[in-house]
């Protein structure tokens, strides 16, 4: 017996059917802004293609796993405000492409925001107030409520019993995968967004804060920018222009952390920087010692 079915369409999902199958979007028409207000001058650079015909400036030099393939992204510089992207770098996809953990980014937070942290409210006890040694009035015969020091925690102005008594540490510590896999967290969510870029260097033609701020606002890189570099000193230029400014920062690549990442809005790394993160990211997942071993001597092998 054979069963014959009839699929009817209406007008709008017949439409809509079609269109999946189209190089239309699949937004509703609600959605979509008309061409005539989008401004193309606003637009970020979308990624760049798989096959390019600018230079591949860096090439990721360590081994990469069978199924993943590096991350390209463009290599752009501050010399100029409207200048061409230089060249293409590569990214190791267990560094700036791993899977995104929202816990894991809770989790580092929280305790970059807490392990420094120490409180020093202090309450004082019954024996610390001063007064209460007489006792108020006589144990029977007044017909009041017995008492033997009006520093009592049931009178007004007494001691504070189970009180906070600082000061009193938070201090914990997480486990070094756990922080690792935080930054990899965070330097992918930014590169996925969008808001993370790669420049040769930080040298800027000029000291002038402003003509940093024209070259973000050129850019598209959003309210605040946090700029990192790999060297021990920054240049004397880039350091001026950023004295004066609230929304843009430095941090040397050693000190990067999850909670500077995502204060601010876009991340830009030195070619020198990405190197730099890739080979210590990278060293921990090949790691087979502890990273505090509690004898020593101990060896790691390979």
């Amino acid at each position: 017996m054979l069963r014959f079915s009839c699929l009817v369409f209406s007008r709008g999902a017949a439409r809509r059917f079609a269109s999946s199958f189209s190089s239309e979007t699949a937004l509703p028409p609600n959605l979509c802004l008309p061409s005539n207000l989008v401004d193309p001058a606003r637009l970020k650079r979308p990624p760049p293609p798989a096959e390019s015909s600018l230079l591949l400036l860096r090439k990721c030099d360590a081994a990469l796993p069978a199924h993943l393939s590096p991350v390209r992204t463009w290599v752009e510089t501050l010399e100029n405000k409207d200048s061409e992207p230089l060249g293409l770098t590569e990214l190791h996809p267990d560094v700036f492409a791993v899977a995104p953990r929202l816990d894991i980014l809770h989790t580092v937070e929280t305790w970059q925001r807490n392990f420094k942290r120490i409180s020093h409210a202090n309450t004082k006890l019954r024996s610390e107030v001063r007064g209460g040694g007489k006792k108020p009035w006589k144990q029977k015969g007044s017909g009041r409520a017995r008492h033997g020091s009006i520093r009592s925690p049931l009178w007004r102005g007494g001691g504070v019993s189970h009180g906070p008594r600082g000061p009193n540490s938070y201090y914990y510590m997480l486990p070094m995968k756990v922080r690792v896999l935080g930054l990899k967290v965070a330097l992918s969510s930014k590169i996925a967004q969008q808001y993370l870029h790669v420049v040769d260097s930080l040298n800027i033609p000029t000291s002038d804060s402003q003509y940093l701020l024209e070259l973000i606002r050129c850019r598209h890189w959003g309210e605040s920018v946090l700029l990192v570099d790999v060297c021990q000193e920054f240049p004397e230029n880039i350091l001026q222009a950023t004295a004066n400014l609230k929304t843009v920062n430095l941090i040397p690549a050693i000190g990067l952390n999850v909670h500077s990442m995502l204060k601010h809005e876009a991340i830009i790394l030195t070619l020198d920087t990405v190197k730099f993160l890739e080979e210590k990211l990278l060293w921990h997942d090949q790691r087979y010692t502890p990273l505090y071993p509690f004898r020593l001597p101990y060896s790691d092998f390979p």
